[in-house]
């Protein structure tokens, strides 16, 4: 509904702008005042014009109030202000017109259909060589509400995770498995400088041990030990992500690249097509001429491959899928990583635009004010599953996502727990649940709520704020799908949950008066709906009873 009235306001204002002998097509910007006093719209177009018609900014502005039909666009006023903004107030009975809207809708409200392309977003890919980290858990609770945020803008996305099975880490989980294997019957190890030192290799070795005893001192051990666990540690990594409220709808295996070949052909073709060099024993990309710093290389000097080589056919091949945009979520390790892969992927001819790279930045957890780095329970460094255990997986998903990914994060377990409204995840539950109660109590009460489908007795000045936000909220999605943030989901529940608790505060809900009581809460019903596909969004269930 108010993209529609902006869109008919802006094309009103262009034609406006015509007759005024503006020839240049001028895109023309709406913005929400700071002060509410200043309307519910405003643009500087006037000021703009200045320059064109060689006129004060303020008499332009005038000139184009004067010919805005406030009946056609439902304002209730329109004002000059300023050195020349335009301000514009809609009509409260007309907005209040997207409750019944929602509720009609329901969760549906704020499904968009901004494109169609195909977007493959992958996030996570940890190694299957321990648990996951604090870390990961940013990088989890973005990249899964960004699929969804994605999906509910119209566009077709898979979730992928890219499952690390092959190269030098694995080799070496395979051999750290085995020599805790043998120190379990009383041998000596030798833990080299690679080695896995995690209490999970350890539980590896001991079932291991419990389901074939020593039969693997004597017999060849290190394909069974190998799948044994990856397989143990990947099935630990999908539990804590499924408790975490993330799901995939791809686990994209790197051994799947050398069994299928495409690592060798990948190789071969950019060695085939005088995009690489050797030098040194070593083979070089010459990425240098697509925008990177300098030249990589994908084979070392002794035959090893690099970790970019594999991660080349595997971008190659989600393009290859039918994937039109390529979206990786990844540490604030690998900023040097995103000009290489670009350049690698153009030298293969693929649109290097299509690849975007989003970095999280580190978070610190606090605890009675001070920074924890090891974990209470195992001493070792604090895991996923430490702060799902310790705060729950929706207070831990609503402080991930609250904060833009590039920002440094803290998260303070001690206010996550806290059952008041300095917590904001309990604050957002809590106006869910605040719902839910009033229409248990009209139940208990005996009496029943009647939808309705106008206003006769509602004080919609009361609700203002309630309506703006909730008439925001496909722009809100709009914006959160192709700036890619969708943070700005958790700001505006916070700020919808806001709007309800000052309206239940200062409101009484259930009243004698039936047709009020049921005009409330048909409000509130919309508030429900839009707080829980907001909910849904960012991985968060919402609250009945708290």
């Amino acid at each position: 509904m108010l993209e529609r009235l902006l869109s008919n306001l802006e094309k009103d204002i262009a034609n406006i702008i015509k007759d005024l002998g503006v020839n240049e097509s001028l895109e023309i910007f709406f913005e929400i005042p700071k002060d509410q006093n200043f309307g519910d719209y405003s643009t500087n177009i006037a000021m703009r014009l200045a320059k064109h018609l060689k006129k004060n900014p303020r008499m332009i502005a005038e000139a184009i109030k004067e010919k805005i039909d406030l009946n056609t666009h439902h304002l209730e006023k329109c004002e000059v202000a300023g050195s020349g903004f335009i301000n514009f107030f809609f009509d409260r009975n007309y907005l209040a017109q997207v409750v019944f809207q929602i509720n009609k809708e329901k969760e549906s409200y704020g499904n968009l259909k901004l494109g169609n392309e195909k977007i493959n977003v992958e996030f996570v890919s940890a190694n299957p060589t321990g648990y996951l980290h604090i870390g990961h858990g940013r990088g989890a609770a973005y990249g899964d509400s960004l699929v969804k945020v994605l999906r509910k803008a119209g566009f077709e996305v898979t979730a992928e995770h890219y499952v690390n099975d092959a190269g030098n880490q694995i080799h070496n989980l395979a051999n750290s498995i085995y020599e805790r294997y043998k120190e379990l019957f009383g041998y000596e190890i030798n833990l080299g400088p690679d080695a896995y030192h995690g209490e999970e290799i350890i539980t590896i070795a001991e079932k291991i041990k419990e389901e074939h005893g020593d039969y693997f001192l004597n017999n060849d051990w290190y394909s069974y030990f190998r799948k044994f666990g990856i397989d143990y540690l990947l099935n630990g990594l999908k539990k804590d992500l499924s408790d975490y409220n993330v799901t995939f709808d791809i686990w994209f295996s790197e051994k799947s690249l050398y069994d299928n070949n495409e690592v060798q052909n990948t190789l071969a073709y950019l060695q085939n097509n005088g995009y690489t060099y050797e030098e040194d024993g070593a083979v070089w990309l010459k990425t240098s001429e697509f925008g990177d710093d300098k030249d990589r290389v994908l084979v070392k000097s002794n035959g090893d491959l690099t970790y970019i080589t594999p991660d080349i056919a595997y971008h190659a091949n989600k393009f290859k899928r039918g994937y039109d945009i390529l979206i990786d979520v990844l540490g604030g390790d690998h900023h040097g990583y995103i000009n290489r892969l670009r350049a690698a992927l153009a030298c293969l001819g693929y649109d290097p635009n299509k690849i975007e790279i989003e970095i999280l930045q580190m978070v610190r957890i606090i605890k009675d004010g001070e920074e924890l780095k090891l974990s209470k329970r195992s001493g070792k460094a604090i895991t996923l599953r430490d702060l799902i255990d310790e705060i729950g997986s929706d207070a831990l998903r609503y402080l991930y996502v609250s904060k833009s990914l590039s920002t440094h994060m803290d998260i303070d377990l001690d206010l996550a727990i806290k059952e008041s409204n300095e917590n904001p995840v309990y604050y957002i539950q809590y106006a869910y649940a605040r719902i839910c109660s009033l229409f248990r109590t009209l139940q208990d009460k005996g009496l029943t709520f009647t939808e309705v489908n106008n206003f006769s007795k509602l004080n919609i000045e009361k609700l203002e704020q309630i309506i703006k936000l909730l008439l925001q909220y496909p722009a809100v999605i709009k914006e959160a799908a192709l700036k890619r943030i969708p943070h700005k989901i958790a700001q505006f529940i916070y700020d919808l949950a806001g709007a309800f608790h000052s309206y239940y505060n200062d409101e009484k809900i259930i009243t004698d008066d039936e047709t009020e009581t049921n005009e409330k809460l048909t409000v509130l019903k919309a508030v429900q709906y839009v707080l829980k596909d907001s909910f849904n969004l960012i991985g968060v269930k919402p609250k009945e009873i708290m």
